[in-house]
């Protein structure tokens, strides 16, 4: 299987050259231009992910990923992820199934459980049901993914019988990813249904997650299937230096983080911590030949068939997005496949 290399936003909001934050609209609008520039420069795939708080612009991906496929040709477009738990698996699919259509059968969806909880209170459901709706809604969306008539049941929804649901993909069905940020039950899940996995690395050395891509193919080859892809997302940040990506990219990291962080009870993120995440972690951030080489480690050591960069870092300007984005389409990606296929 040929690697295949993506980006990745939450369609964080973001500031002007003054430092003026901007509307959550504009974010949008700037998006669709990111996802342009990516399918201008042969990105093979970029994912939008969901949120429903006021620091992330993109509360429907679907929506934005239809608007970029309008204006592109050949770049997948997915989700960075569907929050499935507090979502409908028919209404995902129909989503899905329709940019699908509008996109000459671009469309992917990476499930999730999401980072964040506010979806919850938001489309009522509590969180004390945070385990057992993942797990009958992903059974519920395995089975929408056959294509054809369906027949499920679970407790935290009506049941199906024997029903279409519309529209049907045009292919038979829609790539979709089970994402994974660290734990076992969850990389098993994605092979006990047959379902690629994409491994959430936001922190430490990316080769730790190795465990969890052996268990991947493992379970997979226990339930008598081959794998299927294994992919990983990390955040990071392209510039002409080592120094001006980190320069750059700190702020707006920092800014993000311990916002986050507050919310979480973490302490405030140092420069010490943060250089250590740019040179042995999972902050995939410097000049194209830095980040072309932490990729190809990445890819050799996990065995991975797709890798996402995670461009957009809090409050960075549009224009720096657009930069790293070109850099990495231009520098980076070249580099990482002449050194795999050399």
């Amino acid at each position: 299987m040929t690697l295949e290399l993506g980006l990745d936003t939450f369609g964080d909001v973001t500031q002007d050259a003054d430092g003026t934050l901007l509307t959550h609209a504009q974010t949008i609008r700037n998006l669709v231009e990111q996802g342009v520039l990516a399918d201008s420069l042969g990105v093979d795939f970029i994912g939008v992910g969901e949120h429903h708080r006021d620091d992330f612009a993109v509360s429907s991906p679907e929506m934005v990923l239809a608007a970029i496929a309008s204006r592109t040709a050949r770049i997948k477009l997915g989700s960075a992820v569907t929050v499935l738990s507090s979502d409908d698996p028919v209404r995902v699919f129909e989503r899905f199934s329709t940019l699908d259509a509008v996109s000459n059968g671009r469309a992917e969806i990476i499930l999730g459980r999401g980072s964040f909880t506010e979806s919850f209170p938001l489309f009522g459901f509590e969180l004390s049901d945070y385990q057992v709706l993942f797990e009958e809604k992903i059974d519920l969306m395995a089975e929408l993914l056959k294509g054809g008539p369906v027949t499920w049941q679970g407790t935290k929804r009506a049941p199906l019988s024997n029903q279409l649901v519309f529209p049907p993909a045009e292919s038979g069905t829609i790539k979709t990813w089970v994402g994974v940020g660290g734990s076992p039950e969850s990389v098993v899940r994605a092979a006990n249904y047959g379902l690629p996995l994409m491994l959430a690395i936001i922190g430490g050395d990316p080769l730790r997650f190795e465990p969890y891509a052996d268990l991947y193919r493992k379970a997979s080859e226990q339930l008598g299937r081959d794998p299927l892809s294994i992919g990983a997302h990390s955040p990071g940040h392209v510039a002409e230096t080592d120094e001006q990506a980190r320069e750059e990219l700190f702020p707006h990291f920092k800014a993000n983080r311990d916002r986050i962080g507050a919310e979480r009870g973490w302490p405030p993120v140092g420069r010490e911590e943060y250089e250590h995440e740019a040179q042995h972690g999972a902050l995939f951030v410097g000049s194209p030949e830095t980040v072309a080489n932490k990729i190809v480690r990445a890819v050799k050591g996990l065995g991975l068939d797709r890798f996402d960069l995670k461009y957009s870092n809090g409050t960075m300007p549009h224009e720096q997005l657009m930069t790293s984005i070109g850099l990495y389409g231009r520098e980076v990606i070249p580099r990482v496949r002449e050194r795999l296929n050399g």
